[in-house]
């Protein structure tokens, strides 16, 4: 099997950040994390809660404090599979999606007679952005022969197209069963991702040329000077990361997967390649162990990721607040779209259980 790549005429997956959003990211931060704020947040959001019948859903990548907070009134922090599941299966009339914006989409999908919310509607994805639907189609109607597989981090019409939808967590799975049903794959929109997998299950893969701002930004050297300081570190790596990246690690695999082998492998410290929202749930889990971000491209004012999502910053305590206090930023689909997208991701859930 060889691997085609459909190469988009788009520049760098850099080219969606800008200096006015890292700096809103970096003010939504820091506002709102005195211990005074936190405290009276925290009170307003729990109250407001149970007042509106609202339980909230949170990614790994958001804030610790929303993740905190999130654990402490009863609602999920996990990763976009784990979340698309607890949202259809919790109890709530309204959901609140701590995350970014397909991740809300994904939930008005599988519950649409839930109301859905996100903290802002600013808050969005580099690969979702990176694949336009109507792009998408174009290279769909090309290969008519091939299965189109697309990534969670896209959006509902994107979805509504695709034959499959997955997440890092099952993507190899499904992958592979396809492959060996003798299915040739059309992929989109992660290309390293794309590319771990096709080299893991040897499937005959076009890929589409997008990448996440955040995993494409960790570089193998800065790894080897940080493991020459601890050399007895394991390395975690997410397989949206570069491929010389994933090439160092001790265990490759969702959030989820990479949280288990924090638990699971014997070694005291890890350098993590993911974006360091997640070492929240990873001290949690093995608070006698180190954890160290995994070195990115730039320092300083130069870093372009500094291993945190520019979008997932946006979600705050305080716009958190704002959106449950007055059930804000609602996520709305016509009925049509959430026919259409609700298939695949059906699918997906039916093969992970």
């Amino acid at each position: 099997m060889f691997l085609i790549q459909f190469a988009l005429n788009m520049e760098a997956s850099s080219k969606f950040l800008n200096t006015e959003l890292i700096d809103r990211h970096k003010d939504s931060l820091n506002k709102t994390n005195s211990p005074a704020n936190k405290e009276d947040l925290f009170a307003s959001i729990t109250n407001n809660l149970i007042k509106n019948n609202t339980s909230i859903v949170s990614h790994y990548y958001v804030d610790p404090l929303i993740q905190e907070i999130t654990e402490k009134t009863g609602g999920f922090v996990g990763d976009s599979l784990e979340m698309a599941k607890f949202g259809s299966q919790c109890d709530s009339k309204n959901l609140v999606v701590c995350g970014v914006k397909f991740m809300a989409e994904t939930a008005k999908i599988l519950s649409p007679e839930k109301n859905i919310f996100v903290p802002t509607l600013e808050s969005t994805c580099s690969l979702d952005l990176g694949c336009p639907a109507p792009e998408l189609k174009a290279l769909k109607d090309k290969y008519p022969d091939r299965v189109l597989v697309v990534y969670a981090n896209t959006s509902a019409e994107v979805k509504s197209m695709s034959d499959w939808v997955v997440t890092s967590s099952i993507a190899k799975e499904i992958i592979e069963d396809l492959h060996l049903e003798g299915k040739k794959i059309l992929w989109a929109p992660d290309k390293y991702l794309g590319s771990y997998l096709q080299k893991e299950t040897g499937a005959d893969m076009i890929l589409w040329d997008s990448a996440c701002v955040v995993h494409e930004e960790f570089k193998a050297d800065g790894i080897r000077n940080l493991k020459a300081l601890h050399p007895d570190a394991g390395v975690l790596v997410h397989p949206e990361s570069p491929s010389e990246v994933i090439d160092m690690a001790d265990a490759v695999g969702s959030t989820s997967h990479l949280i288990k082998a924090s638990q699971e492998l014997q070694f005291k410290k890890f350098i993590v390649a993911t974006d360091k929202s997640i070492f929240y749930k990873m001290s949690q889990f093995s608070p006698d162990k180190e954890f160290y971000e995994a070195p990115t491209g730039g320092v300083g004012s130069s870093c372009k990721s500094c291993a945190h999502c520019p979008w997932m910053g946006l979600n705050s305590l305080q716009n958190l607040d704002e959106c449950v206090v007055e059930l804000k930023n609602e996520i709305d689909l016509n009925d049509n779209l959430i026919e259409l997208a609700k298939k695949p991701l059906d699918k997906m859930i039916q093969f992970n259980a």
